[in-house]
C-alpha cells in the first residue's frame, strides 16, 4: 500500500478529498484488468504507472516511446523510474517525420503525432493480450491547445486522470513517494519550431545541444525555440543572471551549432509559446489572455 511520507501538511478534511480522488483513480484503473501505459517517465504516466502496477500487477507494462525528439536524458530517465516503480517496461522507437504533417509541422501536428504512437501502443497491447491503452493526461491540460486530445478519444485511449488536475498529480506522485514528484513537465522537441516549419533530424539535434550548453552552466530548466536562424531561449526569470554571466560562451556555442542570432526571452520559460500566433488569429482575443491561458 502507498505511504503518506511526503505527503504536504494540510486540513483533515483535504487530505480526505485526496483520498477519495486517489481511490476514484485507483477504481478506474482496476476495472480494466489490465493496461498497457504510455510512460514517457514525466509526473502524470509516472502516476499512472504506479497506481496501474500496485492494483493490476503483472498484467500493467509500461512503454516508452521514442519520437526521435526527446530532450536529452528523458528515456534514461524514464528507465530509471519504472525501476523505481517496478513495473515492466518496453521501450519502443519510431520517426515520425515520416508523415508529412508532422514533417512539415502543421499547427494539427500533435493530433498526427498521438494518432500515429497510440496507434502503435494500441497495436502493441493487443500483441500483449492487455485490455486498454492509459496516458497521463489530467485535467489542466484541457486548458491548453492539445490537438492530440482528439486522437486519443479516437483510439479509445483511458485517462485516468482527466478528473484531476496537474497540482492534484503532483500531490498523489508525493503521496506515492515517486522520485519526480516535484519534476518539470516538458514538452517533446517538435514544439520548439514554429507551425508551418520543415522539421528534420538534424535540426532536433540541434536544438538537444542547445538546451545542453545551457544545462552544463547550471540551468535546469530551460526550453530553446528555433526560428530557422534565431535560437529564443526560454528559461526561469530566476536563472537570468547565469546566462548574462555566461552569454559569451553560450552565444558561441550556439554558433558553432549553426544558429546566427542568439536571443533570450523576457517572457520567461512557459508552455505553450508556439501557440501565440494560432491564438492571435482568433476574434477577440488578446495577448493578456493567451499568456494567462499558457
Amino acid at each position: 500500500m502507498p505511504t503518506t511520507a511526503g505527503r504536504k501538511k494540510g486540513s483533515p478534511n483535504d487530505c480526505n478529498v485526496q483520498d477519495a480522488k486517489l481511490e476514484r483513480v485507483r477504481a478506474h484503473i482496476r476495472s480494466h484488468h489490465s493496461a498497457l501505459i504510455a510512460f514517457s517517465g514525466g509526473v502524470d504516466s509516472s502516476v499512472v504507472a504506479m497506481l496501474a502496477k500496485q492494483e493490476l500487477g503483472d498484467a500493467a507494462v509500461a512503454v516508452t516511446v521514442n519520437n526521435g525528439a526527446l530532450h536529452h536524458g528523458e528515456p534514461e530517465n524514464a528507465a530509471a523510474t519504472a525501476k523505481a516503480i517496478g513495473i515492466r517496461q518496453l521501450s519502443i522507437a519510431f520517426n515520425p517525420l515520416t508523415v508529412s504533417e508532422i514533417k512539415h509541422n502543421d499547427p494539427e501536428r500533435c493530433y498526427y503525432c498521438k494518432k500515429l504512437t497510440f496507434s502503435t501502443l494500441r497495436g502493441l497491447a493487443d500483441e500483449l493480450h492487455l485490455n486498454t491503452v492509459m496516458d497521463g493526461t489530467n485535467a489542466s491540460d484541457l486548458n491548453v491547445y492539445r490537438p492530440g486530445l482528439r486522437a486519443l478519444k479516437e483510439l479509445g485511449v483511458v485517462s485516468p486522470l482527466l478528473g484531476t488536475t496537474k497540482d492534484e498529480v503532483r500531490s498523489f506522485a508525493r503521496t506515492l513517494d515517486l522520485p519526480n514528484a516535484s519534476a518539470s513537465s516538458s514538452a517533446c522537441l517538435f514544439t520548439s519550431f514554429p507551425y508551418g516549419t520543415i522539421v528534420t533530424k538534424k535540426r532536433i539535434e540541434r536544438l538537444r545541444q542547445a538546451e545542453r550548453t545551457l544545462q552544463a552552466i547550471g540551468i535546469a530548466r530551460v526550453k530553446v525555440r528555433d526560428h530557422n536562424g534565431f535560437a529564443r531561449i526560454e528559461i526561469g526569470k530566476e536563472d537570468a543572471t547565469a546566462v548574462i554571466k555566461h552569454s559569451s560562451a553560450i552565444a558561441e556555442a550556439f554558433f558553432k551549432l549553426g544558429f546566427t542570432y542568439v536571443t533570450l526571452d523576457l517572457e520567461w520559460l512557459r508552455s505553450g509559446s508556439m501557440d501565440f500566433a494560432l491564438s492571435s488569429a482568433k476574434p477577440n482575443s488578446s495577448r493578456h489572455d493567451e499568456i494567462s491561458g499558457r
